[in-house]
């Protein structure tokens, strides 16, 4: 059963200082979206639609790493995986819709990371690094050095959370000339993207015994559990072990999480491909209006 989290205190619980920060930026945005607009050169107002993205998308990113989800997420693996799945496929596209145009061009043309975004930014190697790195994540060994080393943990997370903004670009950007895909390529990517994705969900539904100690085995456990618990409050807890706060059987819950991402992938994606879909034969049918249009009324057009 899933025992009294408060035992671990409000620190690991609610992450005060990743609450300011989530604050903290989204005054920023308000500000340079709104009076600190004419500050910049060529900025434009935003709609209401871009403002609701992004104050959704900082809302689910402090629920999945600063609220008691992410201490879950070190005690059960099905937890983890919910928290993976919204934090790499449902925040970022979310995220870019947010964005102003205005303010990703200013990014992506700074001097440091302009050639460095345009490498990766390409839709196969964007889409090749990701689910390379989340594959890698995913193997046994890797998965409990990672997690029990705080550099590790950082930098790889890091890394892969950019990776996945990286993935969803050629989908979801809002940059005319950043169109590097058309409507029919989009599909394809969308579902090889998923296809992708498969093999690393796959291990952890079928697999028929715990794959990883840090959610198994106590002393890795602990160690994974002293990323997100202040070291002074998790040395005076006397813990059982991982089952203490888990209503399932360890294989069970490993099943369930790789199902979970398996289902947010798929309702992401499928999101993902139906917006693609319908702006793409919008867009076509459009065109064929105007090519009617200038056959029917020849003179008119010129």
């Amino acid at each position: 059963m899933i025992g009294n989290l408060d035992m671990f205190g409000f620190q690991a619980l609610w992450s005060p200082f990743l609450l300011i920060f989530t604050i903290l930026t989204i005054v920023l945005y308000l500000y340079i979206t709104g009076k600190g607009r004419h500050r910049f050169k060529d900025s434009e107002e935003i709609s209401n639609k871009q403002r609701t993205f992004f104050l959704i998308s900082m809302i689910l990113f402090y629920l999945v790493k600063g609220s008691p989800v992410d201490l879950l997420s070190h005690l059960m693996l099905s937890a983890h995986m919910t928290q993976m799945a919204i934090l790499y496929l449902v925040i970022p596209p979310i995220l870019l819709m947010g964005m102003p145009a205005w303010v990703l061009r200013k990014i992506i043309h700074l001097p440091l990371v302009k050639p460095v975004f345009r490498f990766f930014s390409k839709p196969l190697i964007a889409l090749f690094v990701f689910n390379v790195l989340f594959s890698l994540y995913h193997i046994p060994v890797v998965f409990d050095t990672i997690k029990v080393d705080m550099v590790y943990h950082t930098a790889y997370t890091s890394v892969m959370f950019l990776g996945a903004f990286i993935m969803w670009w050629p989908l979801v950007n809002p940059l005319p000339e950043e169109q590097r895909l058309s409507g029919i390529k989009k599909i394809g990517y969308i579902m090889a993207d998923g296809m992708l994705l498969t093999p690393a969900c796959a291990l952890i539904i079928f697999a028929d015994q715990p794959l990883y100690s840090t959610y198994s085995e106590m002393t890795a456990w602990l160690a994974a559990l002293a990323l997100c618990v202040p070291a002074g409050t998790l040395s005076g807890l006397d813990l059982g072990g991982p089952e203490l706060f888990n209503a399932l059987p360890l294989v069970e819950d490993q099943q369930l999480g790789g199902v979970i991402m398996k289902i947010i992938q798929e309702i992401m994606y499928g999101s993902i491909l139906a917006y693609v879909f319908f702006g793409w034969a919008k867009r076509e049918r459009e065109k064929d209006e105007i090519d009617l249009n200038k056959a029917m009324h020849p003179k008119m057009v010129e």
